[in-house]
């Protein structure tokens, strides 16, 4: 049995512990906002936060996470409130098919907090996730909004 705090709340999932977490968050836990991918940490779409470090899913056993804080993309809104990187996404119409976009926003959510200001190269640096829709400009627009919200 693990016991994870995802999104603020303690959540138990009967399952073996070397299960990846992402399938225990979208499988057993039903939050299907994090995304499969690729399975080896590439692409970034199954990107979470592990005590607010942004944290490929797929490639972390769940017994790694226990005792750690997990936020996913449903925990960023707080009281129905879009956070500052939800908000300059929709703003700047980032999403095209938005299949990466939740782990795309997870990771910028995590390099803002960390680089209020990001330039460029430091955006260029920290981003590796991959949209197969190209839309890194509007990314990077929206990166830049949100750090001025």
């Amino acid at each position: 049995m693990a016991t994870l705090n995802v999104n603020g709340k303690t959540m138990t999932a009967d399952v073996d512990p070397r299960t990846p977490l992402l399938w225990v968050i979208r499988d057993s836990l039903g939050l299907t906002g994090t995304k499969y991918g690729c399975g080896i940490a590439q692409c970034g779409c199954c990107t979470v936060h592990i005590d607010g470090v942004a944290t490929r899913s797929c490639s972390v056993p769940v017994s790694a996470a226990a005792g750690k804080k997990i936020t996913t993309i449903e925990g960023l809104a707080i009281d129905g409130k879009l956070s500052k990187v939800q908000q300059a996404w929709v703003d700047s119409e980032v999403p095209q098919c938005g299949y990466c976009q939740s782990g795309m926003v997870m990771a910028v959510s995590a390099l803002l907090k960390d680089k209020p200001k990001p330039t460029n190269d430091e955006i260029d640096a920290a981003i590796t996730n991959i949209c197969r829709c190209g839309t890194y400009q509007q990314v990077r627009e929206a990166i830049h909004a949100a750090a001025k919200a």
